[in-house]
């Protein structure tokens, strides 16, 4: 299987359709020829990982039985179509996984391919937090956020979630494992992270890596080629 992330900044003109994503979900994506899973996702301001939503960014993570059909639908998708006649910025990854912990929505992506020893990794954490520990969690995001915005080769990082405050997700891609495993050991995402566990945030969770496929598109003006 192959899994894709989708980013899109729609122009403002267009911001009453991206709208209108959230209202149609997953509707449209029902009959695309081999996709297993999908989740439309929103993103917070300026694509980061704040309280604040966005208005005009938002994120789709599909899964597909294999590339062939993923290539078609990325190609020539409607939803696609649609996205780039209306898009500011597009971008999107084609990705491999390489370990997943955990499950979204009860589905845990299986493995296709070994932990890459050079070249970039890219990483999805995601996580439904229980409402009663919901202050707790955000005490600690914002540092999280700030220092993985700032850390030593991270190429893109982007928060996303499919409801706001509850159901929330980081994407990133890095250089590499060893940068990716000192930014994950290391500081505020690390504190995040233990608190997290230690204090049962989480009603459910899923931290997948990945190896990139293919990258193209643009995002927060970085070019992706």
């Amino acid at each position: 299987m192959l899994a894709v992330i989708v980013l899109v900044e729609f122009k403002p003109q267009h911001l009453g359709y991206g709208l209108s994503r959230f209202v149609l979900g997953r509707f449209p994506l029902r009959y695309v020829a081999g996709l297993r899973f999908s989740k439309l996702l929103g993103s917070g301001h300026e694509g980061g990982f704040g309280l604040k939503p966005s208005a005009s960014r938002q994120g789709l993570f599909l899964l597909f039985d294999d590339e062939a059909q993923a290539d078609a639908f990325l190609d020539h998708g409607l939803l696609m179509t649609a996205y780039r006649a209306r898009a500011r910025e597009f971008f999107y990854c084609k990705l491999l996984v390489c370990s997943c912990k955990g499950s979204w929505a009860g589905v845990s992506l299986p493995v296709e391919a070994a932990s890459p020893e050079h070249g970039p990794i890219a990483a999805l954490t995601r996580a439904s937090i229980r409402p009663s520990k919901a202050l707790a969690f955000w005490r600690n995001s914002p540092a999280a956020e700030t220092s993985l915005a700032a850390a030593q080769g991270c190429q893109i990082a982007v928060g996303l979630g499919e409801a706001p405050f509850f159901r929330q997700a980081t994407f990133s891609i890095w250089d590499s494992v060893h940068d990716m495993n000192q930014y994950a050991r290391s500081g505020a995402h690390l504190k995040a992270i233990q608190a997290a566990l230690q204090q049962g945030h989480f009603a459910e969770s899923m931290f997948a890596r990945f190896v990139p496929v293919v990258a193209r598109g643009v995002w927060q003006g970085k070019v992706f080629r």
